[in-house]
């Protein structure tokens, strides 16, 4: 039988600002699914922990509040809207797994409505208005893939964008592409010194990890300013999609909530690895020192 790389879909992200108002945030982001399959988005993806503003600026017990069961309220809507639209939906969640028990995590719901699995942040990072390791434990589900209804995906979650063994281990799975929901932003007093290289950097390893994987990448963050004009955080957008070279095939701007639906093609993604075939050349027999924390 011949070679099949697999059918091509649409993929649409979702780029918006969120208010104070879980319910608000949550209907938001429902009109958007709405929207992104309206504009033939076939998997959607929302961007880090869409239901609320970024609570990790301040260390806050009474914010633990904001977590919920999976499945739970939020899969639930999102199960509805997924159904109704018949698309896949990426949801980015608070997880309250239990008291005192908190995770980061990504629940994908299939275009039937169905929770397919979740994903668990696995790096949690700790610094200035990201506060994260008071809020979440690490993740314990390693690096997933999802079979849905329009292809193999995987997904992991903002601060692991920025590991190339996350990456690599979540692309041997098999995906077409590679989601990444996204909280990131420039702090008040830091933006005009280091804004543009920090912003670069964040786009620049993303697509450093399609090309090394040959996998299509997804980032998908929020926008908008949220805090206080001391210690807030003024998001940059800037979501974007790259092909399994980096070329960057769509991306949002710093300030507007946007939509962006591109297509995957698995053909082009095989086709790349045919050429660049980093897969086969990989020396798996010399890589054991990487499990050792320092190698000195």
């Amino acid at each position: 039988m011949p070679f099949s790389a697999g059918t091509a879909f649409q993929i649409g992200l979702v780029q918006m600002t969120c208010s104070e108002d879980p319910s608000e945030n949550l209907q938001k982001a429902v009109a958007r699914i709405r929207d992104a399959a309206a504009q033939g988005a076939q998997v959607v993806c929302l961007q880090e922990l869409f239901r609320s503003q970024y609570f990790c600026r301040k260390e806050d017990a009474a914010l633990f509040d904001l977590a919920e069961p999976i499945p739970g309220d939020s899969t639930d809507v999102i199960g509805r809207v997924a159904r109704e639209c018949g698309v896949v939906v990426v949801a980015s969640l608070f997880e309250r797994r239990a008291a005192g028990l908190y995770h980061n995590t990504a629940a994908v719901l299939d275009a039937d409505g169905s929770l397919l699995g979740i994903y668990r942040k696995m790096h949690i990072p700790d610094d200035p208005l990201y506060y994260e390791k008071f809020y979440f434990t690490p993740g314990d589900l390693g690096f997933r893939h999802f079979d849905t209804k329009f292809g193999r995906i995987a997904v992991l979650v903002c601060w692991d964008q920025w590991y190339p063994e996350a990456a690599r281990l979540a692309s041997l799975s098999g995906a077409s592409v590679l989601f990444y929901p996204t909280a990131i932003g420039w702090h008040p007093h830091e933006k005009a010194e280091f804004g543009e290289a920090q912003r670069d950097a964040w786009i620049t390893i993303q697509r450093s990890h399609a090309i090394a994987n040959g996998i299509y990448v997804a980032a998908v963050n929020r926008t908008g300013f949220e805090g206080t004009p001391d210690d807030g955080l003024e998001f940059w957008g800037s979501s974007f999609v790259s092909d399994p070279f980096g070329r960057v095939l769509a991306e949002a701007s710093v300030e507007k909530e946007e939509i962006l639906v591109t297509t995957i093609e698995p053909r082009h993604q095989e086709d790349v690895r045919r050429n660049w075939p980093f897969f086969r050349d990989r020396r798996i027999d010399a890589y054991a020192p990487i499990l050792n924390r320092w190698n000195q």
